[in-house]
């Protein structure tokens, strides 16, 4: 099959993030001094050191020592069902174009048209507390639901939890990985990754088989934020990485929105730091979605007063699991044990009514045996 100049753009472009020691910013001076990337490959050694390319990097370009691993990578993609978003053509966000440093080349894998939608970030600590869990989970499922695409790292807590909540109001969601896109990091994480990859989408600016190396996160953060209208932070600690997200995105001149949080919690330091820092302050979907571009806010708030997100609105639930639903908090889980010795519901009974409610959303059951309120009704 002939090569069209579409392919011909994606293994250059691919050559050159692979080439040694070349970084996002020397790939942006590479793209200024040669807009089709190919002419990189023509300049003699003089050319080469204005760009800042000496020592193997000038030695790898004039050698291409790099095609035939760009050219593996691209087979692989077309067989592995992962596609290559190149700056400054058709699909790189527009919004990533936007900031200081872009990547050259987004691995993805999904539905890649939803990085057009107005996206939102949501981020926070990987050692949550039931509420940070729950807020994230709940404000992702609101947000995602009016049509904001949720963006996050997919890391354990807040970022899972974003996920989750965009998937279960039927939304969209990003993962921006911190390895390769076939390297599922945290391992436990594999059926969430499938599941966005089915109904969202994982991006990537590391090449195929890149292990999740620590350094790897904080570059990964600025695609986070970079994509992005504005950053949410639930919950975070003075030294969390969701801080360099939110910094990120102020430098990016993006909104920044912070969920404040118990004054006596570790977790709490990040977003109420945020909030004395001048961060918009969240208490609903409301006030992120005023904050947003108002052609964005409009559509939403119309949209939101002609059909309500969900559909129409759930039948109200029998007296008795009314009455069970008022036994249980969202802050705090109950065992299954408790529930029965207050309810005096059979346990037969008990455990249908909790499986039903469960399937209506409107309760959650915990390892443990335990159960939280899901839902305010």
């Amino acid at each position: 099959m002939k090569e069209t100049a579409g392919d011909v753009l994606i293994k250059n472009a691919l050559e050159i993030t692979l080439l040694p020691g070349v970084g996002p910013a020397a790939c942006s001076r590479i793209r200024d001094a040669a807009p089709d990337l190919a002419g990189l490959f023509r300049m003699n050694g003089g050319a080469l050191g204005k760009l800042g390319l000496a020592g193997a990097a000038s030695a790898a370009v004039r050698s291409r020592a790099c095609r035939d691993r760009a050219r593996e990578i691209f087979e692989w993609g077309a067989a592995a069902g992962c596609g290559f978003l190149v700056r400054g053509t058709a699909g790189y966000p527009e919004l990533l174009e936007e900031i200081f440093d872009p990547p050259l080349v987004l691995y993805a894998r999904g539905r890649t048209e939803i990085l057009g939608r107005a996206c939102l970030a949501v981020v926070g600590t990987r050692k949550p507390s039931l509420y940070g869990l729950r807020t994230a989970e709940e404000l992702s499922s609101d947000l995602a639901a009016r049509g904001i695409t949720i963006v996050s790292g997919m890391a354990r807590g807040v970022d899972a939890a974003a996920h989750r909540g965009a998937l279960a109001a039927g939304g969209a969601t990003v993962a921006v990985l911190g390895s390769g896109i076939d390297v599922v990091y945290p391992r436990e994480h594999g059926a969430l990754a499938r599941e966005i990859a089915r109904r969202g989408a994982l991006l990537t600016e590391y090449p195929p088989g890149t292990p999740p190396a620590p350094h790897n996160f904080p570059a990964r953060n600025r695609i986070v934020s970079g994509l992005s209208l504005g950053a949410l932070v639930i919950e975070a600690a003075s030294q969390s990485g969701s801080l360099i997200t939110a910094r990120l995105a102020a430098e990016q001149g993006r909104e920044v929105f912070a969920v404040p949080g118990n004054l006596t919690v570790p977790q709490s330091f990040g977003p109420n730091f945020l909030i004395k820092q001048g961060a918009k302050l969240v208490q609903s979907w409301r006030d992120i979605v005023d904050e947003l571009p108002p052609s964005v806010a409009r559509e939403i708030h119309l949209r939101d007063e002609a059909a309500p997100p969900g559909g129409a609105r759930q039948e109200a639930p029998s007296e008795e699991a009314g009455a069970l639903l008022e036994l249980l908090t969202g802050d705090e889980p109950t065992l299954f044990d408790e529930v029965h010795r207050r309810s005096g519901i059979d346990i037969s009974r008990l455990s249908a009514l909790l499986l039903d409610l469960e399937g209506r959303g409107r309760v959650r059951q915990l390892p443990g045996n335990y159960y939280i309120k899901t839902c305010k009704y």
